[in-house]
């Protein structure tokens, strides 16, 4: 979080990304308390990276990416089965 991925290195994360784009997006207590609906983000890369330019505490971690092809890192397992 000290460097977050700014809109182009979201943009290729999301067009690399093996999990639905809304994956990337932290549900939690932030994204409750800013009043967000689950569903407006669902298939919707575009309104996913608006999201996280604004509110990059909300970027799901891990995210690793391998060449062209990026995945969230939960669980941890998945990190050993994409760098293999």
């Amino acid at each position: 979080m000290k460097e977050p991925p700014d809109r182009a290195a979201l943009e290729a994360i999301v067009a690399g990304l093996e999990d639905p784009v809304e994956d990337l997006v932290r549900k939690d207590s932030k994204f409750k308390k800013l009043e967000l609906n689950p569903d407006d983000y669902v298939g919707n890369p575009d309104a996913v990276i608006d999201l996280l330019v604004q509110h990059k505490a909300l970027l799901q971690r891990p995210i690793v990416v391998k060449g062209k092809t990026a995945i969230i890192g939960r669980p941890k397992d998945r990190i050993a089965a994409l760098l293999s």
